[in-house]
């Protein structure tokens, strides 16, 4: 059935959809509206990992194609921690990971919707109290989505926000594998992770306490005096290579502190949410992008198998919000061991970076780091205690936002 849809936000999640939809059945009438110019993108690289390709490759061969061939990729980790006492560096094996730019990612998406029929409207904003005449209205406008926020109290939307600031910055510096670097300084851990998305580009992202944070004076630096002192701080990683404050819109990359977004509704009517409209998940377990894609496919899964739009919205939010559990149980536990640094930051090094690998676990929070250490090396011939960590992860996570639904 030939449906008219109208996707307000030209990122992964709008684009990715159109390219779906268009797919399914060319006749389809799709529109993408982006308020911003073409080319326009804030950020450096993102990241998402090989089994998200192997499910792009399914959805469309052409662009999960050309995604891999832009991105650049690593199966090594690498951390480092410096104090006073310790200078310390280790290396270890895991899954592959790829890095992309934003803006590469955009622009095949871009053309791979213009190569289908989309059309493709950039530098047009919709307004959110009026909504466009459309079979389906698609709020693909991120964290700080105006159509989500217009309609706020249908939706239960739940905005969170975190204690840590952070900055996302880009560097010439070419790291060779995923990297973290704890320093300590004297007002406390700084840290940050770095990994390569394109020839002569990695992306850094910055994060620290807010005792640390006001202590050393980056609320009231100037960005030249603030990512002069980060430079300073992280030399031994950066190798003598500057990082870049400035992004695609030419505006100044600003601190923040991250905001989790969760609604206990994503669709009113012939409105639906996707992406970071709808969820957010914590940037250091590095699935947004991943996650705004598979939203866009199952939504468009839904729209092709169910021809009544309001069903194939409930199948859509009901499919995704089970698929989403443990990534939002990893990325509650992950932004928890980042908080609770000074509990693993003085083990014994080996044991110190495996549990920067364990990270994302439910059962780390409650049990002491090094008996959990040594559980977690037993559990490689323990597949028992495994499959009670994946058991475990989603049912809490479950909990967790029903907790979260009944206080919101």
């Amino acid at each position: 059935m030939r449906v008219k849809v109208v996707c307000v936000g030209g990122g992964p999640a709008g684009l990715y959809l159109s390219v779906l939809l268009k797919l399914h059945d060319p006749s389809h009438d799709v529109t993408v509206h982006e308020r911003g110019p073409e080319g326009s993108t804030y950020g450096w690289g993102v990241t998402y990992w090989r089994p998200l390709l192997e499910r792009l490759r399914a959805h469309d061969p052409e662009s999960a194609r050309a995604m891999e061939a832009h991105s650049v990729h690593w199966r090594e980790g690498v951390a480092h921690i410096r104090d006073q006492e310790r200078d310390l560096t280790t290396r270890h094996r895991g899954d592959q990971g790829h890095g992309i730019g934003r803006h590469r990612l955009l622009d095949l998406l871009a053309d791979r919707a213009r190569g289908l029929g989309v059309h493709l409207a950039f530098g047009s904003e919709i307004p959110a109290d009026r909504l466009p005449d459309a079979d389906l209205v698609v709020a693909a406008d991120g964290v700080h989505s105006a159509l989500r926020t217009r309609h706020a109290d249908h939706f239960g939307t739940r905005l969170t926000t975190g204690p840590h600031p952070y900055i996302w910055l880009g560097t010439t510096k070419v790291f060779e594998a995923f990297t973290h670097s704890f320093v300590r300084t004297e007002h406390g851990w700084i840290w940050c992770y770095g990994y390569p998305y394109g020839p002569g580009r990695s992306t850094c992202v910055i994060e620290c306490g807010p005792g640390t944070f006001t202590g050393l004076g980056l609320d009231r630096a100037g960005e030249a005096e603030g990512l002069a002192l980060l430079e300073k701080i992280f030399a031994d990683i950066l190798d003598g290579h500057p990082l870049t404050g400035r992004t695609g819109t030419g505006g100044a990359a600003r601190w923040e502190t991250f905001r989790t977004v969760t609604n206990r509704t994503w669709h009113r009517g012939n409105l639906v949410l996707v992406g970071d409209a709808a969820h957010t998940t914590h940037y250091s377990v590095g699935a947004g992008t991943s996650l705004a894609l598979e939203d866009a496919a199952a939504l468009a899964a839904a729209l092709r198998d169910q021809p009544d739009v309001p069903r194939a919205l409930d199948r859509y939010e009901r499919e995704r919000r089970a698929a989403l559990l443990p990534a939002q149980s990893a990325a509650r536990h992950s932004a928890r061991w980042y908080a609770d640094l000074p509990r693993y930051i003085g083990l014994p090094p080996e044991q110190m970076f495996a549990l920067l690998g364990q990270r994302h676990s439910p059962l780390l929070p409650y049990v002491p780091p090094q008996l959990y250490y040594r559980l977690d090396r037993a559990a490689g011939r323990l597949e028992t205690l495994r499959r009670f960590k994946r058991w475990a992860g989603p049912r809490l996570a479950r909990r967790a936002q029903h907790r979260a639904d009944r206080h919101g």
